[in-house]
């Protein structure tokens, strides 16, 4: 595996962490813990950003 693929994976993980952070904020926790999942699951989607804007940068 080069580093374009480990990028890869890393952002499809990271999206599917975050699609799962926002889950549980929306459908789990209704109190303000439930706001605090769903921040963090979109902070999860920013880092994969970043590492899909790095592949072929590196």
């Amino acid at each position: 595996m080069n580093k374009n693929t480990v990028l890869a994976w890393a952002t499809t993980i990271m999206i599917i962490v975050g699609l799962g952070l926002i889950a549980l904020g929306a459908f789990r926790y209704y109190e303000v813990a439930g706001y605090g999942f769903a921040a963090v699951g979109v902070g999860f989607f920013c880092i994969a950003w970043v590492f899909n804007a790095l592949k072929g940068r590196m």
